[in-house]
């Protein structure tokens, strides 16, 4: 990989360029520009922001494609308020955070397999893959950061402004499982009860969950914490 430091080669320069326009449609891309952004020294990022605001204009790639990988790993304000800016001639590029999508399925073995799929920018997205049974706990959970959606489920999902309706539920095969698009709300429910489950067992929940506290709305966990059916009413 070619970095903003060595594009005074006309030859490295055209690798770099390639590089960046890459981003837009590779997932493998956009993780290796997040992790070789996060190893260099500040000196080293201003100069691959200096070289982003030289090239990035002549690409016609998005710039969220562009930054959005580097804004994940960097800490310092100054250069998060640059790229911001970067960020702000581009509108309709990252989705709302409610515009996760859930689906779900069954294993033969009775466990039950959920993928979160969380909207990124352009076509890419995390996923959350979970393996449990709600009444027992949770098997697995890992998290994919950055996955092209066609990758992971198949199909690319509608246009922002364009109507979703009449289009087929979200469907794929996971670890070996057939999931389907299911209401959030459901899937939610059972990961809390899973959560609830582990925790009468003195289990922690997987660390992955932290990312997705936010959908965890308190009357959705309520109900996951009241576990035991509801007495029968009293007779006369």
């Amino acid at each position: 990989m070619t970095g903003p430091d060595e594009r005074d080669d006309p030859r490295l320069r055209s690798a770099w360029r390639t590089w960046l326009s890459a981003l837009a449609v590779d997932a493998e891309a956009a993780v290796a520009a997040a992790l070789a952004y996060e190893a260099l020294a500040d000196e080293g990022r201003d100069a691959w922001l200096d070289a982003l605001d030289e090239d990035g204009a002549g690409l016609g790639v998005p710039a969220v494609a562009l930054y959005a990988p580097l804004l994940a790993v960097e800490p310092d304000p100054v250069r998060r308020a640059r790229i911001a800016r970067a960020l702000e001639k581009e509108e309709g590029t990252v989705p709302p955070q409610e515009s996760v999508r859930a689906l779900l399925g069954e294993a033969e073995s009775g466990e039950h397999v959920c993928v979160l799929v969380s909207p990124l920018y352009l076509d890419f997205v995390a996923l959350l893959v979970c393996r449990y049974r709600p009444d027992r706990g949770f098997v697995s959970a890992r998290r994919d950061p950055v996955r092209h959606v066609i990758d992971a489920i198949g199909r690319r999902f509608p246009r922002p402004g364009v109507a979703a309706e009449g289009s087929p539920p979200l469907a794929c095969t996971v670890d070996g499982v057939a999931v389907v698009e299911s209401p959030l709300s459901l899937v939610i429910e059972e990961l809390a009860h899973a959560i609830v489950a582990d925790r009468r067992e003195g289990r922690a929940a997987p660390e992955v969950l932290r990312s997705y506290v936010h959908l965890f709305a308190p009357e959705i966990v309520s109900t996951a914490v009241s576990s035991r059916p509801s007495p029968p009413p009293p007779g006369p």
